[in-house]
């Protein structure tokens, strides 16, 4: 089946490319509240954004461990490193680079990079 696109919409702005050329990352942290081990820090970059609450991009965190409650739902595809999740039940799920998987509103857990980690995102709110 092939779809016909409006004259407005060209391909090129139907599909996004995770490619840094020329984007500035953001710098950021966690809120140091939430910290529970280490000094992570972060760079986002932030690479689409829409009305309706879609945010993708690429991810980057240096070692460390914070705690985490999802409202959103999230896509995560890791690129570099080793993260691991622990849920309140202090179930652990160590992802690595190649590994893919959603977090759903509701979890609520701890985050811990244990080597720096990059990560493809596509973020719903």
């Amino acid at each position: 089946m092939f779809t016909t696109l409006r004259e407005d919409f060209s391909m090129a702005r139907l599909l996004m490319s995770f490619d840094l050329a020329g984007i500035a990352p953001e710098p950021g942290a966690p809120d140091p509240s939430k910290v529970t081990e280490g000094a992570p820090r972060h760079r986002t970059w932030n690479l689409e954004e829409t009305a309706d609450g879609l945010f993708a991009g690429i991810w980057e965190s240096t070692p460390g461990e914070w705690r985490i409650e999802y409202t959103e739902w999230e896509f995560c595809h890791i690129v570099a490193g080793v993260s691991v999740l622990i849920g309140e039940d202090g179930e652990a799920t160590t992802y690595r680079a190649g590994d893919s998987f959603v977090i759903r509103p509701g979890f609520r857990g701890r985050w811990r990079v244990v080597e720096t980690t990059v990560k493809h995102y596509v973020v719903k709110v």
